[in-house]
């Protein structure tokens, strides 16, 4: 089994290579499914979704993010924060962004909020750059992620918030990692370590794919 480090190089090098009509054509499944995956699960009234902005040759979210909000949502972006936390913003197509002082990424303008809000929010898009079909997903390697899911489980399990059917120690939301076609890897491809939070689908270019 490759570790998860040489997965995320290999990925990365594959993303690097990718041509500028490749990522036109990955956003624009990516809204698509992203937004009807978003349709399903609030029956079609309005939600809140934890989401993130791709940069780089990472799948492309922005025209997702502005989507969502078209379609009545509302929309949570993270900002790094010093200890490996994460606060989040409320995003609008209007916000500005500034870069992170911790991580390469760019992060939304506007009040921050704690952990605790993600727990009224409808579900979370991830970031990632590989997912199996057992539900294990290889992050950037930052570590923001990880204990961001931990402590929103532990914030769940706190308040009996839990939903039916997740363990105690589960994510309490529905999670859909962002990730390319190809980045779909056979169940138990990807190492688990004790600190990770399976995920329940990917969202890739070509649609939905349910893990697990």
């Amino acid at each position: 089994m490759a570790s998860k480090d040489e997965i995320r190089s290999s990925h990365r090098a594959r993303r690097a290579a990718l041509p500028l009509d490749a990522l036109d054509a990955a956003a624009a499944g990516i809204t698509r499914h992203g937004l009807e995956w978003a349709s399903d699960l609030t029956g079609g009234r309005r939600g809140t979704f934890a989401a993130y902005l791709g940069v780089g040759a990472e799948p492309p979210t922005l025209p997702l993010l502005s989507a969502l909000v078209d379609a009545g949502h509302r929309v949570l972006l993270p900002v790094c924060e010093p200890e490996l936390e994460l606060s989040w913003v409320y995003w609008t197509p209007e916000s500005g962004f500034v870069r992170s002082r911790f991580a390469p990424i760019q992060e939304p303008v506007g009040e921050r909020h704690s952990t605790a809000v993600t727990l009224d929010a409808t579900a979370i898009f991830l970031p990632a750059t590989a997912v199996d079909f057992s539900g294990n997903r290889i992050g950037q390697g930052g570590g923001y992620y990880d204990k961001f899911l931990a402590t929103l489980a532990a914030l769940s399990s706190a308040s009996g918030s839990s939903a039916a059917g997740r363990a105690s120690d589960a994510v309490p939301l529905p999670t859909v990692a962002v990730v390319y076609d190809t980045e779909v890897l056979p169940a138990g491809s990807i190492p688990a370590e004790s600190f990770d939070r399976k995920v329940d689908a990917a969202l890739t270019p070509g649609g939905i794919i349910r893990l697990r």
